[in-house]
């Protein structure tokens, strides 16, 4: 494949340029191309892949961080613009060039979820467990949204914080109580 080929199948930036690819699935995409590879029993032909896959990382790598500098000089709204997009921020985080340690990539990540705000209770670096509160929602207190609460989550944190491995979430504190309306122990029930 020629470099140009490489150029003309890469995504464009621009108007009219095609949908931006999800970062998730292009490296599922690569594993899966070097897995069939991998398959095919010629271990010349893998090691040659895999080393293919290494020098590109650290090309686009090396380009990344040109980027982040350029845009440095560009002064902070131009750097924050670039850290907000989760595919580029996905890409530093994943260059090991993103220039915010994981709680400030945290709380951007939680600042760009659209279901409401949510508290961060902590973070257990070791695990990789990430422990957060809901926001109240004056809802019944039946933990209904929970799952997709917490998909949500994962999804902002797969581009901002790969380092999360779960998420834990509590209920919101000081909220509507759920009262059991019934019979005192003891008492007797309606005749």
């Amino acid at each position: 494949m020629t470099a140009a080929q490489v150029r003309e199948g890469a995504p464009r930036v621009g108007k009219g340029a095609p949908e931006v690819p999800d970062a998730e699935a292009a490296g599922r995409r690569v594993e899966a191309v070097l897995d069939r590879l991998a398959q095919t029993g010629d271990r010349a032909a893998c090691r040659a892949a895999e080393e293919l896959v290494r020098a590109l990382m650290e090309f686009y790598g090396a380009g990344l961080s040109r980027v982040l500098a350029l845009a440095g000089q560009g002064g902070r709204q131009a750097v924050e613009r670039l850290l907000d997009d989760e595919l580029v921020s996905g890409m530093l985080v994943l260059h090991d060039l993103h220039p915010e340690g994981i709680e400030a990539r945290i709380a951007r990540a939680l600042r760009a979820l659209p279901g409401g705000p949510v508290e961060l209770v902590g973070f257990d670096a070791a695990t990789g467990v990430l422990r957060l509160r809901t926001a109240a929602t004056g809802g019944c207190g039946c933990g209904g949204g929970t799952e997709a609460s917490r998909q949500a989550v994962e999804d902002a944190l797969a581009c901002f914080a790969a380092e999360v491995t779960r998420v834990e979430l509590e209920p919101a504190s000081g909220g509507p109580v759920l009262l059991q309306i019934g019979p005192r122990p003891g008492a007797a029930g309606p005749s």
